[in-house]
């Protein structure tokens, strides 16, 4: 591989010139801003780099689906072009689009999620058609552009084109190094159920004198996400925890290495925490993280926040909520839940917009793909990898790959102060090009596992 990697270095400042250019162009999913000229661009990037590009259409964002490669096995690689909003905007140093290098850092709203990874992997591509004329396996890309909005639209691309996706492995979007530089690897993920709450009262906002008389939508909103979760963590819609099941021996084995592994002080005092919820630590601070369900409020607004005060009795208030789900929970059966719940507490007459939703995933962590990566993590990054069956956060795991029995890793060039769906959103960039020998090297050892040479 020493050729490849010298390419790699070679071209390092065209790859990072590569990174700035697609970061400097919006594509926030949630505004449907700059995704179709972004799904463009990244198919203008496959096919200058060699890889077959097709863009795709669904009732939303395009996908684009690149191949390149005729050998066996087959790899399939997950990524996204779009990206969250990157407001507040006052709290970047530099503007989200400007992509600006400052301290070997890149910062831009995509840098980290996802834009660094899906740039870094076709520049793996490139390094080796450039040294070795072709690749030694088959891969796929599949490159969507609503996974910052819950893969709205990504399903139609799965069911109509399922022959396309066939493969006996996939790279996920994301992954990188935890605070203690360890790098950490993904081979699940949780679902999702995003959800928008709203209470009306009068038909305008009035003169807060009137709060006698006048319901407050504010109040009945606050007294509705009371009822939701009590002060020990416990989240209180009825048959919310029915499908939840414990993680099986082999499961448990792997939490007990990554707690070995963590510092959790240096985890709490880099988030200015006193203590994490519960005054958790260890295997039971691991365990929960990964394999208990969440209730969280993620925004709420009523009335008037701005400067200074205006005696105002709001007409409307909504609040944003998520529901991270664990195996087994399904989306639609909170959702209906949660409505139930709703109504049993006298609040039918609060309104509830699904916005977003994604089952839970798991895949094998013994997988020939699972092995071969946390070796190639040992040869580049010269540490054992943290290696999770599932990952907190959320993805379209279940639909591209898990109910398809296809073995998933997730690994990535993130790191502990990405700042991924913050200001200031951010990629080293030696992480940046240290993920693209990452992924070459995969390449090789993928292709002779598969082969019956590994």
């Amino acid at each position: 591989m020493e050729d490849v990697f010298a390419y790699i270095d070679a071209h390092r400042p065209r790859f990072i010139e590569r990174l700035q250019w697609l970061c400097r162009q919006p594509s926030i999913a949630a505004q449907n801003v700059g995704i179709q000229d972004t799904a463009r661009m990244v198919a203008q990037l496959m096919e200058e780099i060699g890889v077959r590009p097709e863009l795709y259409a669904t009732d939303g964002a395009p996908v684009v689906f690149g191949t390149v490669g005729n050998g066996s096995p087959t790899l399939l690689i997950y990524n996204h072009y779009d990206v969250q909003p990157p407001e507040p905007l006052e709290l970047w140093e530099s503007p989200p689009f400007a992509a600006e290098i400052r301290d070997d850092k890149l910062y831009a709203r995509g840098a980290a999620d996802n834009k660094g990874n899906l740039v870094a992997r076709l520049c793996a591509v490139e390094a080796w058609l450039r040294t070795r004329g072709g690749l030694p396996l088959s891969v796929k890309f599949v490159v969507e552009g609503e996974e910052e909005v819950s893969s709205a639209h990504l399903h139609q691309f799965v069911r109509r084109h399922r022959e396309l996706i066939t493969a006996d492995g996939c790279i996920w979007e994301a992954g990188g190094k935890d605070i203690q530089e360890n790098p950490g690897l993904y081979m699940g993920a949780k679902g999702i159920l995003y959800v928008e709450l709203e209470a009306r009262g009068a038909n305008r906002d009035v003169h807060s004198s009137q709060a006698t008389i006048v319901p407050n939508p504010a109040w009945r909103l606050v007294w509705a996400l009371s009822t939701l979760k009590d002060r020990h963590e416990n989240i209180l819609i009825e048959g919310f925890y029915d499908e939840v099941v414990e993680p099986t021996a082999e499961e448990m084995e792997h939490l007990r290495r990554i707690a070995a592994q963590r510092d959790d002080d240096l985890r709490r005092r880099d988030l200015g925490l006193d203590q994490f919820l519960l005054g958790l630590s260890g295997l039971q601070l691991v365990k929960r993280n990964l394999y208990q369900p969440t209730c969280t409020i993620c925004g709420v607004s009523s009335g008037y926040t701005g400067q200074g005060s205006k005696t105002v009795l709001p007409s409307r208030a909504i609040a944003k909520l998520d529901f991270r789900l664990v195996p087994n929970q399904q989306p639609d059966d909170i959702f209906q839940k949660l409505r139930t719940h709703l109504a049993q507490h006298g609040f039918a007459d609060i309104e509830v917009r699904l916005l977003g939703a994604e089952h839970p995933a798991r895949t094998p962590v013994d997988s020939v793909l699972a092995r071969v990566v946390q070796q190639t993590v040992r040869e580049i990054y010269g540490r054992d990898p943290i290696v999770s069956p599932l990952m907190a956060a959320t993805g379209p795991m279940h639909e591209l790959t898990a109910q398809f029995g296809v073995p998933t890793v997730g690994t990535g060039a993130g790191y502990a102060h990405s700042n991924a769906h913050a200001p200031n959103e951010n990629i080293r960039l030696d992480d940046f090009v240290q993920h693209i020998k990452h992924i070459a090297l995969i390449f090789e050892r993928f292709a002779q596992a598969g082969n019956g040479d590994g």
